[in-house]
């Protein structure tokens, strides 16, 4: 009777040992992005899901040793989403607020995507928003970047009801710039064949929005592989270069 117990028990063993390692081994990290935001999380020719955000997380996990996949999610569920388990962190350039924070975590901040000044190539007298004192400066209403230029007295604001008339206005010299998040800039220049080569971006954002990962509010553990992973990916520059490949 003893020895077939201490059967039973090995078989129980190997198998549980089996079952450990192949969770183990096919254990991925998922994260959600909701990929209609260039150049930030964008679907390409191919179907793939590309952009800043995207080529991040592959150098966070290369530096941490980690498998991952991206789920494209649709913003309107995405938090709760992660807040039910069904993916373990969202990269789809959240940005970190104080009401979102008591919800969940975020990793240190890894991008400002705060305004930022639009002007067309050839305008060279320019280097921050304040040298356009007495120029017409295209914003659209209610925004963050209208607020900034409303109370620059100096400037003259031309608020529209989309951004993309705002740059339109500025490629056909109706405006003299254009301020707006520095990643919808980036987009216009670096990718919309109406406007590539034609404008360009001065300077670095004047307001602060920062962008984070998030986590749910109880993984400790994801978030300090992530932040750990992070800090390094921006000491060691490649942070940088992702910022130059993208919203430069």
């Amino acid at each position: 009777m003893k020895n077939i117990i201490k059967g039973v028990f090995l078989i129980l063993l190997v198998s549980l040992l089996f079952v450990g390692c192949q969770k183990k081994g096919n254990d991925k990290l998922v994260f959600a992005s909701d990929a209609t935001w260039p150049p930030m999380e964008f679907v390409d020719e191919a179907g793939d899901i590309v952009g800043f955000d995207m080529d991040l997380i592959a150098a966070v996990a290369e530096e941490a040793g980690f498998e991952y996949e991206v789920k494209n999610t649709n913003w309107d569920g995405i938090f709760a989403g992660l807040a039910n388990g069904a993916y373990d962190g969202i990269i789809s350039s959240v940005t970190i607020t104080e009401e979102r924070q008591k919800a969940m975590n975020f990793t240190t901040p890894y991008i400002n995507a705060g305004q930022i000044l639009l002007l067309r190539v050839e305008t060279t007298s320019v280097e921050k928003i304040e040298d356009m004192a007495g120029m017409k400066v295209g914003t659209q209403q209610g925004t963050t970047g209208d607020f900034v230029v409303e109370e620059i007295s100096s400037i003259d604001r031309r608020a529209y009801d989309d951004i993309g008339l705002a740059v339109e206005d500025l490629l056909n010299g109706n405006v003299d710039g254009v301020v707006c998040d520095s990643p919808i800039a980036a987009d216009y220049v670096m990718n919309n064949p109406a406007f590539k080569g034609k404008l360009k971006i001065v300077g670095e954002p004047f307001t602060e929005e920062f962008f984070g990962i998030a986590v749910q509010k109880n993984n400790e553990e994801l978030l300090k592989t992530l932040n750990d992973a992070l800090d390094k990916v921006i000491a060691s520059g490649k942070r940088d270069e992702l910022i130059n490949k993208w919203l430069r």
